[in-house]
């Protein structure tokens, strides 16, 4: 009888092992952040996004299924083969769960290519283009923080109601640049104003003399840059020595966050308007977590930082639920389950995975006006996400269940 009872608890132990090994099939749950660390974007995202996804694991516990979650980090230099290489090695040799964060719309494209091939969940935090959630969704596959299109319904049409029916475009030349351009192109001419034309430079440039003639020439009121980061912020500071903005014309900065403000400074970046999806002065919690940041980085996070703590807070959420790491059955929990935490205020997430909350209309501060350090920002309006995200079922994104 005793060899009996010692035979079945025995069994039942190596059951209930077996249990736990299949919950994290591999003892633990392991995290990639990648994204530009070195060039143009290594402000907008870059090593502040990797603390941020390590904070996000810290207020998570540091464990979940009680095994380690672990944060792995690389540079893709703004490049997609380079990108594709790290995230082969990742998901075939090293054991990588899911990948975040991927700034730059054409690494994103090609990331969320390979995930959906070897079926691995990628959450993009930190590029833009909406064909992410469109023609080139995937069942494992989400876009969090923002899209180009939210970025035209909300820059884009501020200065469209603000008169600025007459554009002129100054393009990122790649995947990004494109739609945001395309997405701001249809938002002017639904609401009845006309572009008059675009010109389109390579990323990393450092001169925009001759693209900013162009746009002057044109006669446009409104120069939209659709580009990001460094190429934003230099367009500007070279626009002013064109005297662009002192002849009537106006730029619409399409991706500009808090990080580039700072860059800049508020005597040059002052009264642009600009749209994010969140802010660090909004209110008490998003100040509790940006002070918790900035002892971290020594900077105030923008959209991209927050939205990666977001990302990961919500994917250990759905492993948790899900009782394993297995791609399917978190990826299922991620499409169902609300998000609601210091970035995602009632979100939620399409069957084309895209997070749809709230974006908020700002414009840039007068030094005069600016209270304490990094508070740059007069919050215009709450653009809700119904308007500022296409409908899932409008997005063209046809999964095949």
């Amino acid at each position: 009888m005793r060899k009996n009872l010692i035979a079945s608890f025995a069994f039942l132990l190596a059951s209930s092992t077996a249990v736990l090994s299949q919950s994290a099939t591999d003892g633990r749950v392991k995290i990639g952040i990648l994204n530009d660390q070195s060039g143009v974007y290594a402000d907008f995202g870059g090593k502040s996004s990797v603390e941020a996804a390590q904070m996000a694991v810290e207020d998570f516990g540091g464990k979940v299924l009680d095994v380690p979650v672990e944060i792995v980090n690389a540079d893709h230099q703004n490049k997609a083969d380079i990108a594709s290489n790290i995230a082969r090695q990742w998901y075939d040799t090293e054991q990588v769960d899911a990948i975040m964060e991927l700034t730059t719309s054409s690494v994103a494209l090609a990331v969320q290519a390979i995930g959906k091939e070897k079926k691995k969940i990628d959450i993009v935090t930190g590029a833009a283009t909406t064909d992410l959630t469109g023609k080139a969704c995937s069942p494992y596959g989400f876009h969090w923080a923002y899209d180009t299109h939210a970025l035209a319904v909300g820059t884009g049409g501020a200065l469209v109601k603000q008169g600025g029916d007459s554009w002129f475009f100054l393009t990122a030349d790649y995947a990004f640049g494109y739609s945001l351009e395309q997405q701001t192109s249809d938002y002017v001419k639904s609401s009845g104003g006309t572009v008059v034309g675009a010109v389109r430079h390579p990323l990393s440039s450092q001169d925009f003399s001759s693209f900013l003639l162009q746009a002057q020439s044109s006669g446009a009121k409104v120069i939209g840059l659709a580009n990001a980061g460094l190429d934003t912020s230099n367009a500007i500071k070279q626009a002013a020595e064109f005297g662009i903005t002192q002849g009537g014309q106006h730029l619409a900065a399409l991706l500009f966050t808090l990080a580039e403000v700072h860059g800049l400074g508020l005597e040059a970046a002052q009264g642009l308007t600009l749209t994010e999806g969140y802010y660090w002065n909004r209110d008490d919690e998003s100040r509790a977590f940006a002070k918790k940041f900035f002892t971290r980085t020594g900077k105030m996070p923008n959209m991209v930082h927050t939205g990666t703590y977001s990302a990961v807070t919500q994917y250990l959420k759905a492993v948790q639920k899900a009782g394993t790491d297995e791609t399917e059955a978190v990826a299922k929990q991620l499409h169902e389950m609300p998000v609601d935490d210091v970035f995602g205020r009632g979100g939620t997430v399409g069957a084309n995975g895209r997070m749809i909350h709230d974006m908020y209309l700002l414009q840039v501060k007068k030094p005069s006006e600016s209270k304490e350090p990094w508070d740059y920002f007069n919050v215009l309006a709450t653009i809700p996400g119904k308007e500022a995200y296409i409908d899932p079922a409008k997005s063209g994104c046809n999964l095949v269940k």
